[in-house]
């Protein structure tokens, strides 16, 4: 959907965001999120409403982060976002008014980026939902996505343990190539951009053993994702991790030894997620912690 262009589903007009929305969609998002947290006795994603309404404005200001706003009778109902920073795609927050759901909203809410994705030939599409609503887990695969990974969300206060023989540090821009290797090599895929904006920012780390970058994160939480040839990588870099930002960070349940060793460590399960994607899509060839997005 094109700037400035508009069009309506039923009853239902779909255009681009503005940072005017950011009050409107920001105080939909808290609400959204706080209805089912609280519908499912789960915490909730956003502590408050201002915090909903400053993430929502950052989305907006992105140019990596394609947005798409739902009106119905003049009035925002909801949003939805892609971004776009890299070759994989990652959609959200989707979020609808709770006075308006279950009118179709979010189904066109999603199809709008899919099929901005499909004209952008994007090879993968990807997000994470929380697994306690059914409703969007049929939505999405109905859409096409396939369930890949089961996900734990993970909290608690930080560790301060360290992994004999592996050293946590900065990255620097001098490690970027070598953590979108180690991207490629796990995922078949890198997030060069979205590591580069981390690198900037100061909050991307690098593992090294052996003499060599082996694993590498973003940040250890919601928003920032990790890679390792191997657990004891992952390990590090969430022992070493100053704190785990935003509701947790994520871990594939499957991996039952990191698992194990993050509630030995005192640390616990705050929620079930599920990792999702449409296209392509690799097994992972090492150890991971996705973000909320993939």
């Amino acid at each position: 959907m094109d700037a400035g262009q508009a069009r309506r589903s039923t009853n239902t007009t779909l255009r681009k965001g503005r940072a005017g929305d950011a009050e409107a969609l920001g105080t939909i998002c808290y609400e959204a999120f706080k209805a089912i947290s609280n519908k499912h006795n789960f915490p909730e994603d956003f502590p408050d409403r201002n915090t909903g309404i400053g993430f929502i404005s950052m989305l907006l200001s992105r140019p990596d982060a394609y947005s798409v706003v739902a009106e119905s009778g003049g009035k925002i109902v909801g949003s939805n976002f892609l971004w776009e920073s890299d070759a994989v795609a990652g959609v959200g927050p989707i979020t609808v008014d709770p006075k308006a759901q279950n009118s179709s909203i979010g189904r066109s809410l999603m199809n709008d980026v899919l099929k901005r994705a499909d004209k952008n030939r994007v090879p993968s599409v990807r997000l994470v939902q929380a697994a306690y609503h059914g409703r969007s887990l049929s939505l999405y695969t109905k859409l096409g996505f396939d369930t890949v990974e089961p996900l734990s969300n993970i909290q608690g206060s930080p560790l301060g343990i360290k992994i004999e023989s592996y050293r946590v540090r900065r990255m620097t821009v001098a490690d970027i190539e070598a953590a979108d290797a180690l991207s490629f090599r796990v995922h078949g895929h890198t997030r060069h951009n979205e590591v580069a904006a981390a690198v900037q920012k100061g909050s991307a780390q690098v593992v090294e053993h052996d003499g060599r970058v082996t694993g590498y994160s973003t940040s250890v939480g919601f928003f920032g994702h990790a890679v390792g040839e191997s657990n004891n990588d992952i390990k590090a870099l969430i022992g070493t991790a100053e704190e785990f930002a935003g509701p947790g960070f994520l871990l594939p349940t499957r991996n039952g030894e990191l698992l194990r060793w993050c509630l030995a460590n005192g640390l616990k399960i705050v929620q079930p997620m599920t990792l999702m994607s449409r296209g392509l899509y690799q097994e992972p060839r090492g150890a991971f912690l996705p973000s909320v997005l993939y």
